[in-house]
């Protein structure tokens, strides 16, 4: 293409003047984009098997959501937490129907889910004339970029330059009960967890360590937190990951995929926990918005829907099968994973950052897991042909390194 025509260029020289340099954006700006598909602004087309990192669960421009948004836009956008609305009622009693929880309060990102947890959690103990003021987190863990949920991770390029953090959170290893039990004490007031590990590159909790963890909870009156930001909503070819486990957290985070790309949390938790978060103790302007909250309602109507989630489990076959013929011809990976439609492939000899930019190139969208890995996380309703052309460019890119 003429440079002088690059439409993706001229925005992206507007981008380095006004924006601050914290991303790294790849080297196109989407324009448009429908189901798995995007167009830049040159018009080039791109398979989307990143899915805004697990966030539109049911693809771009999505029809169903398309409505739900523009009924709701027509009636009603916004009110103070003075107020209530509907479709806030409706989506608390939804998540309510469907999991353990018996009472939602409503944000704007898993972040802000997250804070909202630990202060429930806190509250709760200090209600009872607990003095219980530690936290127990996991290495390699990810809560979100806040100065509490950097503390929590298990990140520490995350955590440099913004010291001090906060006191009182211990790590213990994944998947190893003997390192909790080290750490928790009658000072815990929470054990904090991703069943599974996603920016860490798509980790899954063994069955038996979360049901000894649950039980050590129990043992010790502390509560646990399910941080299910990113592996709820359909991910991991269940509506929400605990379920695979047979057991219960005491408080669980949500957000990502269940607006569908629209900003939403939620912070779920039981009758006898909720009266902590009591009048005036915790808010958002934005939390339960009503556009959001529509377009979340019919997310969860679609996801929750057991012959979806049986596909979700369908495709993931498809997915891991094409990347292991992939691997056995390339010889690039080190590694496969996979947790529902939430796959990670660990490479060799080559960057990831280097690598995406040839996967761009070849008309494919990924993410990352650190610069040794490649992160799929594709629309949850994806077609089998979107996934075999957007396999079939990753193959193209691997052939060029």
């Amino acid at each position: 293409m003429n440079k002088k025509n690059d439409k993706n260029k001229e925005l992206l020289s507007v981008y380095e003047d006004v924006m601050l340099p914290n991303y790294a954006p790849a080297d196109f700006i989407p324009d448009r984009a429908l189901g798995s598909r995007v167009w830049d602004k040159n018009n080039k087309e791109y398979i989307d098997l990143g899915g805004g990192i697990a966030v539109n669960s049911l693809g771009h421009s999505n029809p169903i959501l398309i409505k739900a948004l523009n009924d709701q836009a027509n009636k009603l956008w916004h009110t103070s937490n003075y107020l209530s609305n509907e479709p806030a009622i409706n989506l608390a009693k939804k998540l309510t129907e469907l999991t353990f929880a018996e009472k939602v309060y409503f944000s704007n990102s898993g972040s802000e889910a997250n804070e909202a947890a630990i202060k429930i959690a806190r509250k709760f103990h200090h209600d009872r004339g607990e003095n219980r003021d530690e936290l127990i987190s996991f290495e390699n863990s990810f809560h979100g970029r806040s100065i509490l949920n950097i503390s929590m991770g298990g990140s520490e390029n995350h955590k440099k330059g913004f010291e001090p953090l906060l006191s009182g959170i211990k790590h213990a290893k994944y998947n190893d009960i003997s390192s909790v039990e080290n750490l928790v004490s009658n000072k815990t007031t929470a054990i904090i967890i991703e069943p599974v590990q996603g920016e860490a590159g798509v980790y899954e909790a063994d069955k038996s360590f979360l049901i000894s963890l649950r039980e050590l909870c129990d043992k010790n009156g502390t509560l646990l937190i399910m941080d299910e930001v990113q592996s709820g909503i359909g991910r991991t070819g269940h509506l929400y990951g605990y379920m695979k486990y047979g057991i219960e957290p005491d408080i669980l985070t949500s957000a990502k995929g269940l607006g569908g790309g629209i900003p939403i949390g939620a912070t779920l938790t039981k009758n006898n926990i909720a009266p902590s978060l009591s009048t005036g103790t915790h808010g958002s302007t934005f939390g339960g918005n009503p556009i959001a909250c529509a377009v979340s309602n019919k997310v969860l109507e679609i996801v929750s829907n057991p012959t979806f989630l049986d596909e979700v489990k369908l495709k993931e076959k498809l997915m891991m099968d094409l990347l292991k013929e992939i691997s056995s011809k390339t010889h690039v990976f080190s590694g496969l994973r996979s947790s529902g439609l939430w796959i990670c492939c660990d490479i060799k000899d080559v960057d990831a950052f280097e690598l995406l930019d040839r996967c761009y190139e070849n008309g494919l969208i990924l993410v990352t897991a650190g610069n040794k890995a490649l992160r799929f996380a594709p629309a949850l309703n994806i077609s089998e042909d979107d996934i075999s052309e957007g396999l079939g460019n990753l193959t193209k890119a691997l052939n060029q390194i």
